[in-house]
């Protein structure tokens, strides 16, 4: 019996001018390197000698220019810097259909004029074996221990090193000769948190939307389940468009009136939740919205952050509890954050403190009219319900046990009028990854003065703000939802030499 080849099908690199045959070839080189890693995975786990080593690899995209003339365009991406060679790695064509084929089409829209084509070929990064498996795949358990060892040589493994941020922190140079970044994220970049995302969230990949909710209390998640039940039983009304809820486990509750799809049926709820448990509100073009509980902590904000990022989401929104700094604030007042005190310390290498987090008009624009919306407030009422002012982050949660006049001295100086510990993170990986963000939070205590969280007290505060609060947040991803990515991706969050793909 002969053995399978070595190497994964090798398709040499073409040049297309339509955006559409581009993204078929793209499909045609990643369908025909997984199967080739899969036959040889089935195969090696039969106990067949596969050969010394099975290689697959991603296919590439690449355009080159000499000038540094294109059309006008109003967007923030769609274009390269200047003259040069500029080269990505691909994956899962599947799940980013829409996005290839727009990032391949403003690339032409915006230099065909100047002769600029798509190559599109198979690049020498290899795919590793875990990113190969199908979503419910789970061949390597049966393998003996021995086995797995050799698994080690006989496949490639994810490589680190092919994984850094170093092109969204800006820090990546490239070698004499290499071509400069097309996009944020190399390939197995993108793999290594596609599988982060399931292992954290409970969800597949496929189900996460473009408009992001994140809370770090579970009875934001509870209120968001009892609606997405609501409106999963009601026929579609009015501009919501949801099709689907999806709970962790994958599963799948469809909209009265929507067909039940053959993959449903492999969800199942979890025996226990997730760290991070993921839901989702679907709409047919994938700008629905999903909801995470990150739980405590910065850490958990930026594990998140890090991984969402790669699926380009058109914005994030952080919905919390904080406590309140100033005398004059209220339990239930909300807090709409227009900068950040980062004392959370876990993107001090990525993005250093001198770098500032800007306000994005558009967001704040969005989330105030929707308290005014949901409320019903306005004027005078409204600013004294809404307090704008800057919220610092912690990685200390028992901040209120340190010496009184320590923090207090650091909040009074930098004007912070709440205090958490997500949502610095939050924006701060918003700003890193190019991803509009924005911040909403209700005060729950008031501990520098006195009013801290007792049984009676907290739960009629969850009673009165969480439906309420949950509802701000979803109407202003609509608000956000209807201005349309063109304003949304702000040439705020793009530097001097930016990748073209959004």
């Amino acid at each position: 019996m002969s053995r399978p080849s070595l190497s994964g099908p090798f398709i040499a690199p073409m040049q297309f001018e339509d955006p559409q045959a581009a993204y078929a070839q793209v499909v045609a080189i990643y369908d025909a390197n997984i199967a080739h890693l899969r036959d040889a995975m089935k195969r090696f786990v039969a106990g067949e000698n596969v050969g010394e080593h099975v290689r697959a690899c991603y296919p590439f995209v690449r355009v080159h220019t000499d000038t540094v003339a294109r059309a006008d365009s109003t967007l923030a991406f769609g274009f390269v810097a200047g003259p040069g060679t500029y080269e990505t790695t691909l994956t899962r064509p599947d799940l980013f259909a829409r996005y290839y084929q727009q990032q391949f089409h403003l690339l032409l829209k915006n230099h065909g004029k100047h002769r600029l084509k798509l190559e599109v070929g198979t690049s020498s990064q290899p795919i590793p074996i875990h990113f190969s498996f199908a979503e419910h795949e789970h061949l390597e358990g049966s393998l003996t221990a021995e086995r797995r060892l050799l698994m080690r040589d006989v496949f490639d493994l994810p490589d680190l090193a092919a994984m850094d941020d170093g092109i969204a922190n800006g820090t990546h140079e490239p070698r004499a000769g290499e071509a400069l970044p097309l996009s944020l994220f190399t390939a197995p970049r993108v793999d290594y948190s596609l599988q982060r995302l399931r292992h954290y969230t409970g969800t597949s990949c496929e189900h996460f939307q473009k408009f992001v909710l994140f809370t770090n209390y579970q009875f934001y998640i509870d209120e968001f389940v009892k609606l997405g039940h609501q409106l999963m039983a009601s026929p579609a009304a009015g501009s919501d468009d949801y099709i689907a809820f999806v709970e962790p486990g994958n599963l799948v509750t469809r909209r009265v009136g929507q067909a039940v799809q053959a993959t449903d049926a492999l969800g199942a709820a979890p025996p226990r939740l997730p760290q991070m448990p993921g839901y989702h509100l679907i709409r047919a073009d994938g700008t629905g919205i999903s909801m995470v509980n990150i739980g405590v902590g910065p850490a958990n904000a930026k594990t998140i952050t890090d991984h969402i990022a790669v699926l380009r989401p058109h914005a994030w929104l952080m919905l919390g509890h904080c406590a309140g700094l100033r005398t004059t604030q209220e339990l239930g007042d909300y807090v709409l954050a227009h900068g950040y005190v980062r004392e959370d310390h876990v993107l001090d290498e990525d993005l250093p403190l001198w770098v500032p987090i800007p306000p994005l008009a558009e967001v704040q624009v969005a989330i105030e009219a929707a308290v005014a919306e949901v409320t019903q407030l306005t004027g005078h009422d409204l600013k004294r319900a809404m307090r704008t002012g800057t919220v610092a982050s912690t990685d200390n949660r028992n901040w209120e046990l340190l010496p009184q006049r320590t923090p207090e001295r650091r909040f009074s100086q930098s004007r912070a009028i709440a205090l958490d510990m997500e949502s610095a993170t939050i924006a701060a990986n918003g700003f890193r990854f190019r991803v509009p963000y924005g911040t909403l939070l209700c005060v729950s205590d008031k501990p520098m003065h006195g009013e801290i969280k007792l049984p009676g007290m907290a739960n009629q505060f969850y009673r009165d703000r969480v439906d309420q609060h949950l509802r701000i947040g979803m109407r202003a991803l609509d608000l956000l939802r209807a201005l349309g990515v063109d304003k949304l991706h702000s040439r705020k969050l793009r530097s001097f030499t930016e990748v073209a793909f959004q």
